[in-house]
């Protein structure tokens, strides 16, 4: 079962950036592009203050887990610690 959903774009390079390190950690995630599932946008400018913003993350018990944009590995840690994602 993935531990985070991650709503991400084909085009954005800290989405890129982010999955890349979720892959090497062997952290499970959904991701939802939602350039192919645009009804999820909603949702992520509902987290984000009005704003489109990718790469957003939610753990899998619902809860927002942040947006890591610009990247920055130091708060995508932050965030996976707060989740209890190591």
């Amino acid at each position: 079962m993935a531990k985070l959903t991650i709503y991400t774009t084909t085009w954005c390079p800290d989405c890129t950036a982010t999955k890349q390190v979720l892959d090497k950690k062997g952290i499970a995630y959904e991701e939802i592009d939602l350039e192919q599932h645009p009804e999820t946008a909603k949702l992520v400018e509902k987290l984000n203050n009005g704003k489109r913003k990718v790469p957003t993350l939610v753990f899998d018990d619902g809860r927002y887990a942040g947006n890591i944009s610009p990247f920055n590995r130091r708060k995508l840690e932050e965030i996976l610690h707060s989740g209890g994602i190591s």
